[in-house]
């Protein structure tokens, strides 16, 4: 890694099932577009599958791929290129839940985002995680301390979304994924990575 910034980024943004962040990765990606960034979008099963109450799956992959101009990789086969042929400058998971955090700390490829993690991170570039879960501060803290640790991998700076009804719950501030990828890709993890709580908790 040379800590230099491309011109145009190439960007691998992979999706994973937190449904109700959704609207806040669709609103991340049109402000990415307008900026140096080329984005691939990367999708979960899950994230591409399932209706949920916040969007039909396949309109939410639509406008994914509309906004990104791209087509998504869906897929463990498609996602593994993403390795030997090291076409990204930096890959993000947003949002990244407990499940995917778990598995990518035990090294468990299973989903088409795992695989573009493994495949990405072969290669000493940056890994970004934009955390999403209920329990980063339950279960799954032994992971968050674990990932936070290990080479080439960074946090998009995070918060307690609902301190008073979900204590162990951590959210990623969105709109600082791209300064964290600028960040990133000088070797660097943006400061601070633990943030004020968000204004829902004050309700």
């Amino acid at each position: 890694m040379t800590n230099t910034i491309p011109e145009r980024i190439a960007v691998g943004f992979a999706i994973t099932g937190s449904f109700c962040t959704f609207s806040k990765i669709l609103d991340v990606l049109k402000d990415m577009m307008k900026k140096d960034f080329d984005i691939t979008p990367i999708f979960s099963e899950k994230s591409s599958t399932l209706d949920n109450r916040f969007f039909e799956a396949e309109d939410f992959v639509a406008q994914v791929q509309e906004i990104t101009r791209k087509k998504g990789i869906f897929t463990i086969p498609e996602a593994e290129p993403i390795g030997p042929k090291g076409y990204l400058d930096v890959l993000v998971i947003a949002p990244c839940t407990g499940n995917t955090l778990a598995k990518l700390c035990s090294g468990i490829t299973d989903s088409p985002v795992l695989m573009a993690a493994k495949a990405h991170l072969r290669n000493e570039k940056p890994l970004i995680i934009s955390i999403s879960t209920n329990d980063a501060l339950g279960m799954n803290f032994c992971n968050l301390g674990k990932l936070m640790n290990t080479k080439n991998i960074y946090f998009v700076p995070f918060g307690q979304d609902n301190y008073k009804k979900k204590s162990n719950s951590l959210i990623a501030h969105t709109d600082l994924i791209p300064d964290t990828i600028y960040a990133a890709l000088k070797g660097r993890q943006l400061q601070p990575v633990i943030q004020s709580p968000f204004a829902c908790c004050d309700k």
